[in-house]
């Protein structure tokens, strides 16, 4: 028998309360959606870190999980330590741009048919076919409209 003062339970009735909250929670996961009760997870990658906080609090605002980083490099770091549902991309940034980012994360196990978003001034269709030939999954040109860029993430993560 267990007595903390409050509530008293014996074993038997121990055993059916856990079993009880296994499952409701089983439950609840599962009427949350395949993902859970955690929202995607995204990678934003931008050199301007005005335009990573502008990125940032529209995603954080819609509930997402947001990870910044201010180029390639530093993102391919990032990558190599988890795995994101989502990444952002700019294509030109120093040390490493947006075109050899995306190359670099489809060669990863992790990232090989995760969606990737170019979210760029480029317009250019030269470059558009760069990020697409690289693996980019979409195009979305700068300055954007928040509920564009949301709606957009939305279809693309379901």
């Amino acid at each position: 028998m267990i007595d903390n003062g409050s509530t008293s339970l014996c074993c038997g009735n121990l055993l059916i309360y856990q079993r009880f909250l296994k499952y409701y929670f089983r439950y609840q996961l599962y009427c949350a959606g395949p993902r859970g009760l955690i929202m995607a997870s995204i990678l934003s990658v931008d050199d301007s870190t005005s335009m990573r906080q502008i990125i940032s609090f529209t995603l954080k605002g819609a509930g997402y999980e947001v990870v910044e980083a201010e180029d390639g490099v530093k993102a391919l770091e990032i990558a190599k330590t988890r795995s994101f549902d989502l990444v952002v991309t700019d294509v030109n940034m120093p040390n490493m741009d947006g075109v050899t980012l995306i190359k670099e994360l489809r060669n990863m196990p992790d990232y090989k048919f995760s969606p990737i978003l170019m979210l760029t001034t480029e317009s250019s269709a030269d470059k558009k076919q760069a990020g697409k030939a690289a693996g980019a999954t979409g195009w979305i040109v700068k300055p954007f409209d928040p509920e564009n860029l949301l709606d957009t993430i939305r279809k693309i993560l379901g």
